[in-house]
């Protein structure tokens, strides 16, 4: 199959995103690649679609269990073979997995950085006909970005053991330059054809709050997506606490994740939110970074970030599927205390010299101060955001809180008069809002039937297209975004008896 009808016919597009052909067509011909893409751009496919078509497996580096688990299972619901080998399995399950790897029914293979260390891992890995190995959240390999894990490092040692070098591609949504420059040395990639789309994402609102009152200010926001998913991002687990506590009160389905949960705690939260069964998580930055879940419409941060790298990674979490979110910063002084003490106060890293650490935490203050700089910008923010990771531009947005000129302080009439309108101005072309929720309600039904998450049986961004294009029949059905042929037998009839009770 050509490119565009593995794209058809697995993930239900017809056509690429920008930087997708370049990055599938540098792999296809051998090319090592790195693929810099913000959230939301379509960066999983680059390697996902080249690996279809070659020949052999793909093993997928990736550095959260939740991440691989979501990935895998996409993966098998658009009918592709995949698996995942971390210790979320039981012994039996491992083995089984192991059993059919080596009869090589998976094309694609999902293991953390660790494992690769592993005794016994190296020896089967170089049995098997490993073509093509992705580097996911490649970021992760730079000591001087966000997320360092040192057990990255041991990629190009696994690399080097197997008896023929796999074509390499590095793949990541936050990257400076500097950031760049380390994850293609560190991995040794060789000659790497590059795409780096840009940060920007329209679809994305900005806003900085300085309010009085931060709890008023955090219920007035979430007050603006009635059943809709959203993240509230806190510095501290106690923070994290009170702002479940309150929401709750407030009648919200909330729940919470920091490191001070225990294990299954923390995992049985993010289940919840995953499957929809809680609307919105405070959580610390510990969560997060493993989240595939496609209909976040709103990321409000309650304590400024460390970072312009963390704000914008844990912010680009929300519109995921390409539809409006609101990124809100409610900012305060006391924010930039809280994280100088959390710096000065962190734990050192063992991998790192002392002299290395002092690097670290020096590198950290230059960055809480760039990351103050955004919350006090009265200029255009997204412009700003920008800047910070290289590109240049010159014209105001004009969709972000400073260029709407919504004041900062606690101003809430104003602010809420602002924004409802802004609201319609943006909504003003939403079709059938009925047909959308008996869509949505019908995902939920299915998605607990068979135990996922409903955003794996179909994006909020394609029940929106199953609105406009209105199919009645499965040919029509195919032409939805976001329907490929395994999910058009799994779904189609079900979702077609929807749409034409609900047209009647």
């Amino acid at each position: 199959m050509e490119k565009k009808e593995v794209l058809a016919r697995y993930f239900g597009y017809d056509a690429f995103r920008p930087g997708q052909e370049a990055l599938i067509d540098a792999v296809l011909s051998g090319r090592d690649a790195l693929g810099v893409m913000p959230t939301g751009a379509g960066k999983s496919l680059c390697y996902q679609i080249p690996a279809l078509m070659l020949e052999g497996i793909t093993l997928v580096i990736s550095p959260l269990i939740s991440l691989m688990q979501d990935q895998v299972m996409a993966l098998v619901q658009a009918g592709v073979p995949a698996a995942y080998l971390n210790s979320s399995l039981s012994p039996a399950q491992f083995r089984e997995a192991l059993r059919r790897l080596d009869a090589g029914r998976y094309k694609f293979v999902y293991v953390a950085p660790e494992r690769l260390a592993l005794p016994g891992f190296q020896e089967l890995c170089a049995k098997l006909p490993i073509t093509f190995v992705a580097v996911d959240e490649a970021h992760c390999i730079s000591q001087w970005g966000q997320d360092f894990r040192p057990d990255y490092l041991r990629i190009p040692e696994f690399l080097a053991a197997l008896p023929t070098r796999p074509v390499l591609g590095a793949y990541t949504a936050t990257a400076t330059a500097q950031v760049k420059n380390d994850i293609i040395a560190a991995l040794g990639l060789r000659s790497p054809v590059t795409a780096a789309t840009g940060f920007d994402r329209p679809n994305l609102y900005f806003a900085v709050r300085r309010p009085k009152s931060k709890n008023r200010a955090l219920l007035q926001e979430i007050e603006k997506h009635p059943n809709q998913s959203g993240i509230v991002y806190c510095a501290t687990r106690k923070k994290v606490e009170s702002v479940c506590q309150l929401l709750r009160e407030e009648g919200y389905a909330a729940g919470m994740y920091h490191a001070g949960m225990e294990k299954a705690e923390r995992t049985q939260a993010q289940e919840d939110f995953l499957h929809d069964r809680v609307q919105i998580m405070a959580a610390t930055n510990a969560f997060g970074m493993g989240i595939d879940k496609s209909n976040v419409s709103f990321v409000i941060h309650y304590n400024m970030p460390a970072s312009v790298e963390a704000y914008y990674q844990e912010a680009g979490r929300a519109g995921r599927d390409g539809e409006e979110a609101d990124c809100i910063l409610l900012y305060s002084p006391a924010d930039v205390m809280t994280q100088r003490y959390l710096i000065e106060h962190s734990e050192p890293n063992p991998n790192l010299t002392a002299d290395e650490q002092d690097q670290v935490r020096r590198l950290d203050g230059i960055r809480l101060n760039q990351m103050r700089s955004y919350a006090l910008d009265y200029g255009c923010l997204r412009n700003h955001l920008l800047r910070y990771f290289g590109e240049k531009r010159y014209d105001p947005c004009g969709h972000c809180s400073n260029c709407l000129g919504l004041p900062r302080e606690d101003d809430a009439e104003t602010v809420k008069i602002t924004k409802k309108a802004l609201r319609a101005k943006r909504n003003e072309d939403v079709e059938v809002p009925a047909l959308f929720e008996a869509l949505r309600q019908l995902r939920l039904a299915v998605a607990r039937e068979r135990n996922l998450k409903p955003y794996m049986v179909f994006s909020d961004a394609t029940l929106r297209s199953m609105c406009e294009v209105r199919p009645t029949t499965m040919e029509e059905f195919l032409t939805v975004s976001g329907v490929g042929a395994k999910k058009a037998a799994l779904y189609g009839d079900t979702f077609l008896a929807c749409i034409r009770e609900c047209g009647q």
